[in-house]
């Protein structure tokens, strides 16, 4: 494990400042107040983003001018996104709309890189892209030092990372990645914050393909800088623990992930975000059903479940604020080309398509997000290299048989050298001819395998039959060219259909979809070998 110590000291100073705030907005503030109360909101979105919503709040009520309300609007919208209330986010950024161009191109920035995140939270990519682009106008001519343009594009770029990310396009964010710290490493080397998001970025990546020492690699080095870093971030630390510990748990390292998501879990429940705390919170399920401590795991699959469901009423809820927001956003520029152009009948075309847009991306949304959860989970297990850690279905148990201790205790071992060996390949292999080998008879062999395999006969064959050729798939380079049915024959089954469905009733997906992903998994490890 690399140099971690759960230190959150720092959790307990956010709170306090709030003496201190709650005094100075007790009283009418004027400009200057209103300015360092800003400053100070702006501080605390990432480690406290409660409190900037409150200061917030109070100030927007004495906002006089646009640029002051503007800068308002950022960080409310930012400190919800930081709690991952994607609904309350969206209103402040699309408020005073009309005033957007009257304020400073920073303030325009700000606000686009927002509603850039906002729809890449929401799946809505191409008001995304749009967004991101309207901000990398700006940036193009914004007056500004070069280290300020370096620190707003490194925004830009980082945002665009993130969405491939998520939508898994992993080789094409990597090539990005590597040529942004190419192209700015001179602002990196000075900016370690910056630097830091691009590392995690790269070590999501690589834990995205399964390159697990890559991933552990970025993830050390991003360590290294939060230690440079003099910012009290609990939502990049809330992620960065959930990396860690996601790792660890794909590494099979048990105890090390239960304490690294612990640490996520606390950094995520102060900033109240139910994104990380459903993400932390399956995590921590999947542990403890891996390392079969099954009422913790019933304990915190149940909070993984509620909360993915309040996640899902959320991000619908969101899309239709967003819905309502842009809808109304369009019916003002209808009428002020109405009143310019004459123009209403081609914005009303606009707005019919968008409707049809959100509506269609209100279900892929929804698919998209149970599909991942399933390709998460599904391919934890399949990583564990063996099948019989994963939960059985329990059954009833009928007319107990009373087996001799000593002789359940002789089958038992018998059991542990047939797994060793590859008698189970042998395609006539029954329960009958295995309780012969075994020189007992079928009820007791049957009755052991239910109960210490909490799996029929059938199925315990299936899995070490399929283990042996999973096994051999990332193993031996030469077996992911082979035809399905040579592996079909190979594994003991006398057909390429009858394989097919035990390995997809297995491992969740088809012989062909794993040897798909074993190929690609291999193609990126070559191409970042070769790169570096």
């Amino acid at each position: 494990m690399i140099g971690i110590k759960a230190s959150f000291s720092t959790l307990d100073k956010c709170m306090s400042c709030a003496t201190l705030l709650l005094c100075l907005l007790s009283s009418t503030a004027s400009f200057g107040q209103n300015h360092q109360l800003l400053e100070k909101a702006e501080e605390l979105i990432y480690s406290n983003p409660d409190e900037a919503i409150k200061i917030s709040e109070h100030i927007v009520k004495s906002a006089e001018d646009e640029q002051t309300r503007a800068h308002i609007n950022y960080i409310l919208s930012k400190s919800y996104l930081v709690k991952g209330d994607l609904n309350n986010a969206a209103i402040p950024i699309f408020s005073n709309t009309d005033e957007l161009s009257k304020v400073s191109p920073m303030a325009q920035f700000r606000n686009y890189i927002v509603r850039t995140e906002l729809f890449r939270e929401l799946y809505l990519d191409k008001q995304a892209k749009d967004y991101l682009s309207r901000a990398q106008d700006v940036l193009a001519n914004m007056k500004a030092e070069n280290t300020v343009k370096d620190s707003l594009q490194s925004l830009i770029i980082l945002e665009d990372i993130q969405m491939k990310i998520d939508r898994h396009e992993n080789l094409n964010a990597l090539k990005i990645i590597d040529e942004t710290n190419e192209k700015f490493k001179a602002y990196f080397n000075n900016h370690s914050n910056g630097k830091l998001k691009i590392t995690l970025a790269k070590e999501m990546v690589y834990k995205d393909l399964s390159l697990h020492d890559s991933a552990f690699a970025y993830i050390n080095k991003t360590n290294q800088l939060f230690e440079r870093v003099q910012q009290n971030n609990l939502y990049e630390k809330a992620i960065f623990y959930s990396e860690l510990g996601n790792l660890y748990l794909q590494k099979n390292e048990f105890e090390k992930s239960e304490e690294i998501l612990f640490m996520a879990l606390k950094c995520a429940e102060v900033i109240d975000n139910p994104s990380l705390l459903m993400q932390i919170n399956r995590d921590l399920a999947i542990n403890y059903l891996a390392t079969n401590q099954k009422s913790k795991y019933l304990v915190y699959n149940d909070k993984f479940l509620v909360l993915n469901n309040k996640v899902e009423l959320m991000d619908q809820k969101s899309i239709n604020t967003v819905y309502n927001l842009v809808t109304e956003e369009h019916n003002k520029v209808v009428l002020k080309e109405e009143k310019t152009y004459q123009n209403y009948r081609n914005i009303v075309i606009v707005i019919a398509f968008l409707i049809l847009l959100i509506g269609a991306f209100v279900l892929v949304k929804s698919e998209l997000r149970k599909k991942r959860l399933h390709e998460i989970i599904k391919y934890l297990e399949i990583s564990r290299a063996y099948f019989s850690k994963i939960k059985p279905t329990k059954r009833a148990s009928k007319n107990k048989i009373m087996i001799p201790e000593e002789t359940e205790r002789g089958i038992l071992i018998k059991l542990k050298k047939f797994e060793n060996s590859r008698k189970y390949l042998n395609r006539d292999m029954s329960l009958a001819v295995l309780a012969g080998q075994f020189e007992t008879n079928t009820k007791y062999l049957s009755e052991i395998i239910n109960k210490h395999y909490n799996d029929n006969f059938n199925t315990f064959i299936n899995k070490l039959r399929i283990n042996y050729i999973i096994n051999k798939l990332k193993k031996d380079n030469n077996y992911i060219n082979y035809k399905i049915s040579f592996l079909a024959e190979e594994s003991g089954y006398s057909s390429h259909s009858s394989f097919a469905t035990v390995f997809k009733s297995i491992v969740g997906m088809s012989p062909a979809t794993f040897i798909n992903l074993i190929k690609e998994e291999r193609e990126a490890l070559k191409s970042s070998t070769e790169e570096s």
